[in-house]
């Protein structure tokens, strides 16, 4: 857990993150480990970026068919340049 943890605070200053969401297959394994901590404490152990990184919500979906839902949507043509025609909240 401090690995993912630790890449994903790195990845999340690269990309200059406002929230991050941990889906798939993993995310559904290893969902009971996320409760003790070690996770959130090596995302934020970043020196001077520890800060901006606290600020960052986490969040785990644990729906195993949230990329069918995108594949469906793109399919259906609600899905155009990356960005849905109905704007960040959907429908």
């Amino acid at each position: 857990m401090a690995i993912l943890g630790a890449e994903a605070g790195n990845l999340a200053l690269k990309a200059l993150a406002t929230c991050l969401y941990i889906s798939g297959g993993i995310a559904l394994r290893i969902a009971s480990k996320f409760r003790n901590g070690m996770f959130l404490r090596a995302f934020c152990d970043k020196g001077r970026f520890s800060d901006p990184l606290a600020a960052v919500p986490v969040k785990l979906i644990l729906d195993p068919k949230t990329a069918l839902y995108g594949a469906a949507r793109y399919a259906a043509g609600d899905v155009v340049h990356g960005a849905s025609r109905y704007g960040a909240a959907g429908r």
